[in-house]
């Protein structure tokens, strides 16, 4: 199973890389969002895929689970929603300005 996530892990971050690497502003931020989708697959595969019971006071079991990969993860989940979130609002607000999405002609020349 971790062989599985590992590939999974490598395939968000070519996507998220290439998507990164193009002219239009939205596929920039699909790109950093499946970025982060990687690092998050990324850590909970590193932490480890184990079968346990939760770490509770008064219960007996044989082995436990790790919860602190899970908070980790479940914090920057909630930070990546609001860079996103920003990054769209952002993106929208630049869209509606300049009437396009496209770096090149965002970028401007040396002139200016």
């Amino acid at each position: 199973m971790e062989i599985l996530m590992s590939v999974t892990v490598g395939v968000l971050f070519m996507v998220g890389t290439y998507l990164i690497l193009t002219k239009s502003l939205l596929r920039v931020i699909l790109g950093l969002v499946l970025l982060s989708h990687g690092a998050h697959l990324l850590l909970l595969t590193m932490a480890g895929l184990k079968r346990g019971a939760p770490p509770l006071l008064g219960e007996e079991a044989a082995s436990y689970a790790d919860p602190l990969p899970q908070a980790l993860i479940l914090t920057a989940i909630v930070i990546s929603f609001g860079v996103t979130s920003f990054l769209l609002v952002l993106a929208y607000r630049t869209y509606k300005e300049h009437k396009t999405d496209d770096l090149d002609k965002l970028r401007g020349s040396a002139d200016e």
